[in-house]
C-alpha cells in the first residue's frame, strides 16, 4: 500500500463517522472471506458472481461516504485556503477512479 498523501495545504483527516466506516469495512471483510471460502468450496459460479456483486455494491457505498467527506472537509477547506483549483483536480480524478 502507498504512503499516506494529502494535499499540502489540507489538515489531517478526521472521518466525522469513522466507526460506522470501519464497521462497514470489517462487514465487507468477512464478505469476502466468504467469497473465498466460496471458491474453496466449488460453489456454484452464479452464486459466487453474486457474492462479489453485492462486495462491490458495499466497496462503492463506502467509496461514496469517504468522497461525500473528502469533499465537504478536505476541498471546501482547500478552497477557503485559496487552493481550490488543485483540490478540485484531484476530486475530479478520484471520482474518475471510481468511475471505472
Amino acid at each position: 500500500m502507498s504512503t499516506k498523501r494529502r494535499h499540502p495545504a489540507t489538515p489531517p483527516v478526521r472521518q466525522p463517522n469513522k466507526s460506522a466506516l470501519q464497521k462497514r469495512l470489517a462487514r465487507i471483510e468477512g464478505q469476502v472471506r466468504g467469497v473465498a471460502k466460496m471458491v474453496e468450496d466449488d460453489r456454484y459460479c452464479v452464486d459466487v458472481l453474486t457474492q462479489v456483486a453485492a462486495v462491490r455494491s458495499a466497496l462503492l457505498s463506502v467509496a461514496l461516504e469517504l468522497l461525500r467527506n473528502h469533499t465537504h472537509g478536505c476541498v471546501q477547506h482547500a478552497i477557503t485556503q485559496g487552493n481550490g483549483d488543485a483540490s478540485v483536480d484531484e476530486l475530479l480524478a478520484v471520482v474518475e477512479r471510481l468511475a471505472r
